[in-house]
This record gives C-alpha cells, sequence and structure tokens, in this order.
C-alpha cells in the first residue's frame, strides 16, 4: 500500500479508533482533561519562570502554589456569599410570590373583562402555587448543590487526581511536546508543525482569552446585580458571565432570570431598569473592549460552529464533551482550512 495515496485513510482510521477509545473512557477522562487544560494554560507562565533563572520543577510547583493561593480563598469567599443569599432568597420566598401576583392582577383583571367566564381568583390561587413550587424547588436545590456539592464530586479524582496531572503535564510540557514532535512523518512534518502551530495559536487565543472574558463578565454581572440588591444576584451573575462563552446564552438567560426576579422581589420598577442597565452595559463592554482585546478576530470559530460543537459534545461525552468541545472544534476548523488548501493546490482541483 502508498503510504502517500492512503494516507488520509489512515489519520482517518486513526481519529476514528481515538474517538471510540474515548467515547469508551469518558467516565473516567474528566480529571485527566481538566489536569491537561490546566497544565497548557499555565505553560506560558512557568517559561516565564524557567527562561529567569528557575528548574522547570520549582517554577511548576511556584506556579500551582500561586494558583492554590489565588484561588481558593476566592473560591471559599464566593461559595459563603452564593450560600448567604440562597438563605435569604428561600426566608423571603412568601414575600416574592405575594408581590409577584400583586404585579399581574392587572392583566389578570383585564383579561376577566375580555373574557367574563374566567374565574380570576382560581388563576392567582394557581400562579401564586406555581411559582412559590418552582422558586421553592429552584431554591431548595441549589441550596442543596451548594452544601452537598462535595458528595456530588468525586474527591479523589477531581481534588487528588486532577492536581498531580496538572503538575506532571506542567513540568514535562517540553519533554512531552519534544517526543511528539520525534513521532511525526518525516515527509509531513513540516506541514503537521505549521498546523499545530495554527492550532495552538487558536486554541491560546481562544481558551485563554475566553476564559478571561467569562471571569471578567461574571465579575462584573454578580456585583452589578448584588449592588442593585436582587437576591441570587451573586449567583445568577456569575452563571452568566461563565456561560457567555456560548454565544447570547449567557447574557440572554441571566437578563430574563434577573428581570423575573426583580419583578418579582421589588415593589417598583427602577431595579428592573437597573438590572437592564448591568447586562446592556456588559454587552457593550464585552463587545467592543473585553472580546476585541482578550479574544480577537484571528481565532477563526464562527458562533454557530461554537454552539453546534458544544451541543454535539453535551449529547456525546455529557460534561467532558462540553470541555473538550470547543477545542475539538479548533482543531477540526484548523484541520479542514488546511485540508480546502491542499485540495485547491491538487491536480483533482486544478484539472480542467
Amino acid at each position: 500500500m502508498n503510504y502517500k495515496e492512503y494516507r488520509w485513510l489512515i489519520w482517518g482510521l486513526i481519529f476514528i479508533a481515538f474517538c471510540i477509545i474515548i467515547h469508551a473512557l469518558h467516565s473516567v477522562l474528566l480529571p485527566f482533561v481538566v489536569g491537561i487544560t490546566l497544565g497548557y494554560l499555565f505553560d506560558p507562565l512557568a517559561s516565564y519562570f524557567e527562561k529567569k533563572g528557575l528548574n522547570r520543577t520549582i517554577a511548576t510547583l511556584l506556579v500551582l502554589g500561586l494558583a492554590i493561593l489565588v484561588f481558593i480563598p476566592i473560591i471559599i469567599l464566593f461559595i459563603t456569599l452564593i450560600n448567604e443569599q440562597l438563605s435569604t432568597f428561600i426566608g423571603a420566598l412568601p414575600q416574592y410570590v405575594s408581590s409577584f401576583t400583586k404585579k399581574i392582577e392587572p392583566l389578570i383583571n383585564e383579561l376577566q373583562t375580555r373574557f367574563p367566564d374566567i374565574n380570576a381568583e382560581k388563576i392567582k390561587a394557581s400562579i401564586r402555587a406555581s411559582v412559590a413550587d418552582n422558586f421553592k424547588i429552584a431554591g431548595g436545590v441549589l441550596h442543596s448543590l451548594l452544601n452537598k456539592s462535595f458528595a456530588l464530586i468525586n474527591l479523589i479524582s477531581l481534588l487528588l487526581i486532577t492536581p498531580i496531572v496538572t503538575f506532571y503535564m506542567l513540568r514535562d510540557w517540553d519533554n512531552f511536546t519534544k517526543k511528539v514532535n520525534s513521532l511525526l512523518p518525516r515527509k509531513s512534518k513540516k506541514s503537521i508543525r505549521i498546523a499545530a502551530k495554527e492550532i495552538d495559536k487558536t486554541l491560546s487565543g481562544f481558551i485563554r482569552g475566553q476564559i478571561s472574558v467569562c471571569i471578567l463578565l461574571g465579575i462584573y454581572y454578580s456585583l452589578g446585580l448584588y449592588l442593585i440588591g436582587l437576591d441570587l444576584g451573586l449567583i445568577i451573575g456569575f452563571t452568566a458571565g461563565l456561560i457567555s462563552f456560548i454565544p447570547y446564552v449567557g447574557s440572554i438567560s441571566g437578563f430574563i432570570l434577573s428581570i423575573i426576579l426583580a419583578l418579582a422581589q421589588f415593589d417598583n420598577f427602577m431595579p428592573v431598569f437597573q438590572v437592564i442597565l448591568v447586562f446592556v452595559t456588559g454587552q457593550f463592554i464585552e463587545g467592543n473592549f473585553l472580546t476585541p482585546k482578550l479574544v480577537g478576530d484571528k481565532v477563526g470559530l464562527h458562533p454557530v460552529w461554537i454552539m453546534f460543537a458544544l451541543l454535539s459534545g453535551g449529547v456525546l461525552l455529557g460534561f467532558l464533551g462540553l470541555l473538550i468541545a470547543i477545542p475539538a472544534a479548533a482543531v477540526i476548523g484548523v484541520l479542514t482550512r488546511h485540508a480546502i488548501n491542499n485540495y485547491k493546490q491538487s491536480s483533482l482541483y486544478l484539472e480542467d
């Protein structure tokens, strides 16, 4: 068999085998994927310390130590604030239901005027029960998830295996890339290197940049809603920011939830306008400053392609699929562009 003639078939079979293995082992891959991702993200910082004269192992330990010192207090503070907000929300739930019902009374009265057969009291009672039950279920679930989060997570995998994987990936990243480079086919090495550099540029530009955008937006939304006085504002705002990597989904879902909660919680419409201002301003900052500066326009990932990748990853591999969906989409996008360029230079395309 001529390798040059059948190399795309060979690479295709390797890719299919890789996908089958990933699907078969997806239930145990989460800590390894998280560890590899963290190693990739922290590699530039470790390389910076290494260039300053530190041993790679010492540089790795320094980076991980700094990460722990920065993130652990933030996570503890955030969990404490969220727990406080959930307790306040659950305690004020009857007041929210009553306030929400009063606000929709004019609409119910208007419906009764137009349709005399409608029983307004039954509608109000049904709405009270429905809203109370839904709010209570949502608040209870969130409170339970917060208090029992460590029981829901595999402690061994996420708290022990992930740091170990991160340490070794970060320490041995350069050696790992050298070994992979030594195994590349000699005839295709140059083209593979070019594709790999473009993939790295795409991944670093999107992942590092988008994580920064999501965190900054989450901080902005959560602080904005918290200052307005919106109960659950920290949760809704930070969640809206974190999922803003899905085009429009984060901002729209956070906006809708905040408006509904503001209508139920407050007796006037000023907080509702303030919620609108927070999200409109957030979208302006993201579109004109954060995304152009931190992500840039050279990533080459279309919003539709991102949404399709996330949905496909979630359906096929669950939470793990959501984590690897965008990196996989970036890699596939780069490889597809290279395949199209090769096709346009081939005799199949150029022949008359």
